[in-house]
Parts: structure tokens; C-alpha cells; sequence
């Protein structure tokens, strides 16, 4: 059984502009480094006699920097990064406002753009990159029990939530913020949401 915590990456100047980012590698912006201090100064509360943690993450700048910052805020390696992490790619969309996208192709979670990833494809993908990081940090870390953190972006890790809960979170609608943090645990394949933005699923 692994404690998995799952961490949308900080804001980017695309995030506070509502432009969709998908696989376009946009940095953090001073805000989003701010956040990313914030996550790892409340992990750090958090893990006050609990088992040590290692960290991972997309390879993608916006992620791979905000689990650098927790990283070094928790005195923990840097992070190993994984591709499958990495956010929807939304095709002709990334770059376009939300306004204009919904004007353009309408609701968010039934639109086809034309080059975005499937649904059900990122979903697959991300499950098969969590299991990958999960057994990499099984293989380092034992025979000790240590959680995982793992930084990645709103689309993957709603995916995952809805994989872990039947599609029951999160609502429809609602908007993982940059910086939140997610518990799940992982044992024998299957995933189970143990918290979501604080409140117990």
C-alpha cells in the first residue's frame, strides 16, 4: 500500500489569464512560485512523524518547478520526472481563452477539437504513469514505508479522481486549484481517494 499525495502544479501567467496551457510548456510565474511554497510548507505540517516522502512529477516546466520548490522545502531529493504525467494536450485549443473556446466548440468536457487527447486516452495514461511511478518508488524505498508526492496538472489528476471514485468527484463544474493537494492510496492496481481539497471522500 502506497499513501500517494497528488498536487496540481502552480499558477502560470496562462493559468491567471485563462488560456488553456494542455502539453504547451509554459513556466510558473511569481504567484505560482508562491503557491508551490505554500503546498510545501503545509506538507510539512502534515508529514510532522509520519513516514518520509519522495517526489515525482510531469516533465513539463510548470510541474517539474513546483516539485522542485516542495522538494526543497521538505529536504528531499529532487523529483524524478515521468512524460505520461503530463496535462491533456488540447490540440488546436491550447492558447485560446476559455470564452473563446466555449464560443468555439462549446462545453468543456463534451467539445471535439480538432488534435486534443481523448478523455479515455489520458485517463489510460495516466493510470499507467502513476502505476510506474508508484512501483519505481516502491523499488527505491524498500523495505521502508514511504509515501509519494506526485506534481501534475488539473486534467490528469481530475481523471484520476473520477477513475478512483466512479466519476462521482470531482463535481461538474468545479476547478482544481493550482496549488491543491489530493490524498490517495494506492494498493494492488487500485486507487482510492482518501481526501480531496480537504474535505474526506
Amino acid at each position: 500500500m502506497t499513501a500517494l499525495t497528488l498536487i496540481r502544479h502552480g499558477e502560470t501567467d496562462w493559468n491567471r489569464d485563462r488560456r488553456i496551457q494542455g502539453s504547451t510548456d509554459i513556466p510558473l510565474n511569481d504567484n505560482g512560485r508562491a503557491q508551490a511554497h505554500a503546498t510545501a510548507a503545509l506538507l510539512r505540517e502534515r508529514l510532522v512523524g509520519a513516514a518520509p516522502v519522495t517526489i515525482v512529477s510531469s516533465d513539463l516546466a510548470r510541474a517539474r518547478e513546483t516539485a522542485e520548490i516542495i522538494a526543497d522545502g521538505l529536504g528531499v531529493a529532487p523529483p524524478r520526472t515521468y512524460r505520461g504525467l503530463r496535462e491533456r494536450s488540447y490540440g488546436e485549443a491550447e492558447g485560446v481563452e476559455v470564452e473563446e473556446f466555449r464560443a468555439r466548440w462549446g462545453d468543456w468536457y463534451t467539445a471535439e477539437v480538432p488534435g486534443a487527447e481523448p478523455w479515455p486516452d489520458l485517463r489510460a495514461r495516466g493510470i499507467a504513469a502513476l502505476g510506474r511511478a508508484v512501483r519505481d518508488h516502491r523499488r527505491a524505498t524498500a523495505p521502508t514505508s514511504a509515501g509519494l508526492v506526485v506534481v501534475s496538472h488539473g486534467a490528469l489528476i481530475r481523471e484520476l479522481m473520477r477513475h478512483a471514485t466512479a466519476g462521482e468527484l470531482p463535481p461538474p463544474g468545479e476547478r482544481l486549484l493550482n496549488g491543491s493537494a489530493h490524498d490517495f492510496m494506492y494498493e494492488r492496481e487500485h486507487l482510492r481517494l482518501v481526501a480531496y481539497a480537504g474535505l474526506v471522500a
